[in-house]
């Protein structure tokens, strides 16, 4: 039932952290791999380790703030193997970073919703029609447990943006489902990966995620790949409009520990401007 072969998966964002995993994840459950991003270089060595495994692998420029882009690589990918079975929308930022609500410039702000709402958005639709003209496909969003709920002193827009996908999820699922194509969410709670590297390699915030997580710890890229595979496969094929939470339980709690004065130091020592610091009472 989880089984790709002689399927075609497209992923964007696939030249780092997650992406890389999800890719390389499809391509061993069988599936040849479109792989988009801005950083082709990056993207050339991840499709040769694919290749090294008996599948194809096909690297696409693609910044999914630009429509055209979008477009492009996805005409690119209908070139080289006729069809896309599976989309995984994965390209993401957090332009905002650490910065304290009251002082994320509008244009981070904007920033942020860009590419993680309408990049998402371009990239959906535009492998969506392709899927239903072909009278099929699984595109799984990929969004966060962060936009289940309000975070405390963290990314507003970011959290914004991941919440609005949940939205879209519900909403394409119940417009494409007469038509074969499914859409599902994946919302990862913490995992290692260069979006995520500066905070979690700080004690401070390692220890307060390790400690709201009910199994008591970050996840590992690999345990994200059980649920994306699901989504991706026949193994869902009455999963519509369903969002899986992959967060070691950080979701299923009520409230937040409060924030100390030493998790305010790390929002000052990660942004510059001073963006991370907070705006306090005269």
């Amino acid at each position: 039932m989880f089984d790709l072969d002689g399927r075609v998966a497209f992923v964007t964002g696939a030249s780092s952290g997650l992406g890389v995993t999800f890719a390389e994840g499809l391509a061993a459950a069988g599936a040849d791999v479109v792989l988009a991003a801005r950083r082709v270089d990056r993207l050339e060595e991840v499709a040769e380790r694919i290749r090294a495994t008996g599948r194809r692998a096909l690297p696409v420029a693609c910044d999914v703030t630009d429509p055209a882009q979008v477009e492009a690589a996805v005409e690119a990918a209908m070139a080289e193997f006729g069809r896309i079975d599976v989309l995984v929308a994965n390209a993401g930022a957090v332009p905002d970073g650490f910065s304290m609500p009251e002082r994320i410039p509008h244009e981070l702000f904007e920033q942020s919703i860009r590419v993680n709402l309408i990049g998402t958005w371009t990239t959906v639709q535009s492998v969506g029609r392709r899927m239903l003209a072909q009278g099929g496909g699984s595109i799984v969003v990929v969004s966060s447990y962060t936009g289940v709920a309000g975070v405390p002193h963290f990314p507003p827009a970011y959290q914004a943006s991941k919440a609005a996908l949940f939205n879209i999820t519900q909403q394409l699922a119940a417009s494409w489902g007469d038509r074969g194509v499914r859409v599902n969410a994946l919302a990862p709670g913490w995992f290692p990966s260069e979006m995520t590297e500066a905070v979690l390699s700080a004690p401070v915030f390692r220890d307060r995620i390790d400690s709201q997580a009910p199994l008591g710890r970050a996840g590992r890229p690999e345990e994200l790949l059980g649920a994306l595979l699901l989504l991706a496969s026949d193994a869902s094929s009455y999963m519509t409009g369903s969002t899986i939470t992959v967060d070691g339980g950080t979701s299923a709690s009520v409230g937040a520990a409060p924030y100390g004065e030493e998790l305010f130091g790390l929002h000052d020592a990660v942004m510059p401007h001073g963006l991370g610091s907070r705006v306090m009472p005269a």
